[in-house]
């Protein structure tokens, strides 16, 4: 074949394939629209109901866009329950998103802790910390598993550990060339896993308040409730062990960690197609070591503290952070204060990313609230329960319900009022089924390719969400399994 051939053939190659995927986007939407006309009002939706997060996966996993492909999720579910009216209900679901007050609080919390984490940046303590690390960590084993500490120390918020945690230790891992997706993996395992078995966190406090609702415990004694279920929350526990064996090296590396770590090995630790946070201007440790850490420990511990005294508020945590490190940072003259605003608003920017994730996130969500997703689920899985297999079917159902739509939060306020009563009705123990309900959250959110922390967990480690999901998924599956089988033994 000759050149002039082959440059004939080349576009022509490349504009079939595009052709093809255009037929078959179109095809896809002309199928959910076909679906939607033909459904009659008031019936339940049923199996088609899973459609749309079956589109969400089958696009993400092929071709690695997590945000478009929860929008064309959206946009399929949008068709199937009313096709005439797409666009207008679009607008709606995309503005009572953005009016959640649980979409608010993330996007102010997510937004002010990347400025929070900018200002330590420009101010050179996140280097300082990373250099104290540096002197202190004398092996490649040794390096994870102080990932693996400070992620357990972290423990008030899963977003609080997937940010500060990953942009602090990447100079560390990066000494003894350990992948961007394994730091990933050890964060994020410390994430969710670690809130949800702490009585003293975000978590706690969200779920123990869901009880007092759902009236399965009196007001005020929600907590009560959930600490009685904490020694049972197995998917936590599970996969603490499972972390640190593979931060000491004991379990090896599976499937694309495998892969991912040989690269690294070969010189190059952050993926193809990601990128770093880069806040701009080259920074440079403290010329004093010891001021350079209290510089980065300071304003963690008024986080730490702020959020506690606050009632276990990250947001209102992050505020005062702030605000204690500019006034910390402008009497040492360290940073002068039109830096530390544009440090600021360079932070909210580098979150734009994991923020657009997490409210096409909640879209979908909203989408499958009105499918009957969740009570389709669980009411044709519930006439095949039993006391023995109830905490095992559970967690496997509504862990594979935060999976798809991951909502850690949302799925459990609309599953709480089932499971609950129907646990009760079969004589399950109350413990085992808030304990299976909230490893069932951990799991799901740490399993899934476009939960909050994960998206946070890559975007401060230095990978995508993709990268991370696939090369965490794995160890995820052991956990989740080793749980399953748990659950079975104990009911």
């Amino acid at each position: 074949m000759t050149t002039q051939t082959k440059a004939l053939d080349t576009p022509l190659k490349f504009n079939t394939s595009h052709l093809l995927v255009s037929l078959l986007v179109v095809a896809t939407f002309v199928l959910f629209t076909t679906l939607g006309l033909n459904h009659t009002d008031g019936e339940a939706y049923g199996w088609i109901s899973l459609l749309p997060t079956a589109l969400v996966l089958v696009f993400a996993l092929t071709t690695h866009r997590t945000v478009e492909a929860l929008f064309s999720g959206t946009i399929a579910g949008v068709l199937l329950l009313n096709p005439a009216e797409a666009v207008e209900q679009i607008v709606t679901i995309s503005m009572d998103v953005m009016m959640n007050e649980t979409i608010a609080w993330i996007i102010l919390v997510c937004g002010l802790m990347g400025g929070l984490i900018a200002i330590l940046e420009k101010g050179g303590s996140i280097l300082s910390f990373s250099d104290l690390l540096v002197t202190k960590v004398k092996s490649r084993k040794q390096s994870m598993v102080m990932t693996f500490v400070l992620g357990i120390v972290i423990f008030i918020d899963d977003y609080l550990n997937a940010i500060a945690i990953s942009s602090s230790m990447k100079k560390v891992t990066d000494g003894y060339k350990i992948s961007r997706e394994k730091l990933a993996y050890l964060v994020d395992s410390t994430a969710a896993p670690i809130c949800i078995i702490v009585p003293i966190s975000t978590w706690a406090i969200f779920f123990s308040s869901l009880l007092e609702a759902n009236d399965v415990a009196e007001p005020g004694k929600g907590i009560t409730a959930y600490i009685e279920a904490i020694p049972y929350m197995a998917y936590g526990w599970i996969t603490l062990v499972i972390v640190l064996l593979v931060a000491l090296e004991k379990i090896p590396d599976l499937g694309a960690m495998k892969r991912a770590e040989q690269r690294a090995r070969g010189g190059q630790v952050r993926p193809d197609g990601a990128t770093d946070i880069d806040f701009g201007s080259e920074v440079k440790a403290h010329s004093n070591p010891t001021m350079g850490l209290v510089n980065f420990l300071l304003p963690m511990v008024v986080l730490v503290g702020a959020s506690w005294y606050f009632g276990i508020d990250l947001l209102a945590g992050v505020f005062t952070a702030i605000i204690f490190t500019i006034c910390f940072y402008g009497l040492q003259k360290l940073v002068s204060m039109h830096d530390m605003f544009e440090a600021i608003y360079d932070g909210i920017k580098v979150m734009l990313l994991p923020l657009a994730t997490v409210i096409g996130g909640f879209m979908l969500k909203s989408v499958n609230d009105s499918l009957g997703v969740t009570q389709f689920v669980i009411e044709t899985v519930s006439p095949h329960l039993s006391a023995q297999y109830f905490p095992a079917i559970i967690f496997l159902i509504t862990g594979g319900l935060v999976f798809s739509t991951a909502s850690s939060w949302g799925v459990f306020a609309v599953a709480m009022p089932i499971v609950l009563p129907l646990g009760e009705q079969l004589g399950v123990p109350l413990h085992l089924t808030v304990a299976a309900l909230l490893s069932a959250s951990a799991a799901g959110s740490h399993s899934c390719f476009f939960s909050d922390s994960t998206v946070l967990s890559a975007q401060g480690s230095g990978c995508t969400s993709m990268q991370h999901a696939i090369t965490q998924f794995p160890y995820a599956l052991i956990g989740i399994v080793a749980t399953a089988i748990f659950f079975l033994v104990v009911a």
